[in-house]
């Protein structure tokens, strides 16, 4: 939603001083984003904000002064979704009550502010006039990032555990995909769930949204995270990152972008979609076994230990201790590469335009690359890793949620379970990087 956001304006005003609100969300950058603002007028403005260093932030702007809660944690993970309730009422005789902020289920009682509002003060929250879901302003300081079942509760306190609950396997908090609230005249239900209208109200009362800008559905979800390229490991990186951090612009070095998920078992597949592909510039996709750092930061051609396996894009694979594996697939245009990686046998393979590369068959196992050499790859936990030498670059990464940036995938291949969504035939027994397929295996 990086210059998406949602608006509309309430027919009529309604309760101003009791009010929830409640979604989930993921960050791409943990950048400063809004989640909910309306204002009145030049004394009575709502900011609900992630805030640029992570924390949670409500502001009332009353009577010429910002009332502000805000929290001591810091929310600075770009893998995860995090579920954040509000839940204001004004006409609480105690400050504290009077504003309450939740994450995954937990009140935030240590606060690195906590200025409450007035007792019965009239929010501009319900009140006729524009209300924004995703921006401050008109296309300014929107959240960079995904949300999914947002509610609002027009004349309600509701706490957490209201929308969501604790899994009894796994401990995770998770939805609640029809809770009991009584939404009130305002209130609304923002499921995402219709491509062709996104701000659709799903609450029963009509209150539908307005898009602003374009929106793109993913089957990343609170329920089944996929993995995206990590927009913290970024140690000297000049790409840029974008829809959802699946889409990677320039960089002119070899230092790997790394993706949000790390591997130590499993047969795992994924889909890197590249401009040109060709063999001038030594842009590499495959594995790493650690972090760049000031002393090891190439991907390829590090004196000493590599950091991973590359497809170079000079029509050799870089492996460990530098070998070389010539005769892969170059060429001007667009192409598509996969990665096959079996950590169960501890072998790799790459895949140009669906044509396994050194005549590699992964759902064999056979004529792939070892990768048991740990003298130079570390034992132990492998990210998927990304370099692009040439600052023209783009790769869009698939992980199973079936785009290629803002397009999605043509022929819709699945894996053997079902989760995930590729170009090209995903070989037997591999999955997409995602929490249902790893907690499949986990808790097998």
């Amino acid at each position: 939603m990086a210059s998406t956001y949602l608006t509309r304006t309430p027919s009529s005003a309604s309760n101003r001083k009791t009010w929830t609100f409640s979604g989930w969300f993921k960050t791409a950058d943990g950048s400063d984003g809004r989640f909910l603002v309306a204002q009145t007028d030049a004394s009575n403005l709502v900011d609900y904000t992630w805030g640029s260093n992570g924390e949670i932030y409500l502001g009332i702007y009353e009577g010429g002064a910002w009332k502000e809660v805000i929290t001591n944690a810091k929310h600075r993970d770009v893998s995860a979704w995090y579920h954040l309730v509000i839940a204001v009422d004004t006409t609480q005789a105690t400050a504290s009550d009077r504003v309450k902020l939740y994450v995954n289920g937990n009140l935030q009682t240590s606060l690195a502010t906590s200025n409450y509002p007035s007792q019965n003060y009239d929010t501009a929250i319900n009140n006729n006039v524009l209300h924004r879901i995703g921006a401050y302003t008109n296309n300014g300081l929107n959240f960079n990032g995904s949300m999914a079942h947002v509610h609002f509760i027009d004349g309600t306190a509701y706490d957490a555990d209201t929308f969501g609950e604790t899994d009894a396997t796994t401990g995770i908090w998770k939805p609640k995909t029809a809770p009991s609230v009584t939404y009130g005249t305002n209130g609304f239900f923002l499921k995402f769930e219709n491509s062709g209208a996104f701000g659709t109200d799903s609450s029963g009362n009509a209150n539908n949204f307005t898009v602003n800008g374009t929106m793109t559905q993913t089957i990343d979800t609170p329920s089944n995270v996929f993995a995206t390229f990590n927009a913290l490991d970024n140690y000297y990186q000049a790409d840029t990152l974008s829809n959802g951090n699946l889409t990677m612009v320039g960089g002119g070095v070899y230092a790997p972008r790394t993706a949000t998920f790390g591997l130590t078992s499993g047969k795992w597949y994924w889909e890197i979609q590249v401009n040109n592909w060709e063999s001038s510039d030594g842009s590499s996709i495959g594995i790493s076994s650690q972090l760049a750092t000031a002393s090891n930061y190439e991907f390829v051609n590090q004196s000493g230990a590599n950091v991973g396996y590359g497809y170079f894009s000079n029509g050799s694979g870089y492996g460990n201790a530098g070998t070389i594996f010539t005769g892969y697939g170059t060429g001007s245009g667009t192409h598509i590469i996969g990665v096959a990686l079996d950590l169960d046998n501890n072998k790799i393979a790459w895949s140009y335009d669906g044509v396994w590369q050194g005549s590699a068959d992964p759902s064999n196992g056979t004529n792939m690359i070892s990768i048991t050499d740990t003298t130079s790859l570390n034992s132990g936990v492998y990210f998927p890793a990304f370099s692009q030498k040439d600052n023209s670059r783009v790769f869009n990464v698939n992980f199973g949620n079936g785009y290629f940036g803002t397009t999605a995938v043509s022929s819709a291949e699945n894996p053997d379970d079902g989760i995930g969504i590729f170009e090209y035939a995903v070989p037997t027994g591999y999955k997409a990087l995602c929490t249902k397929s790893i907690n499949a295996q986990e808790y097998d």
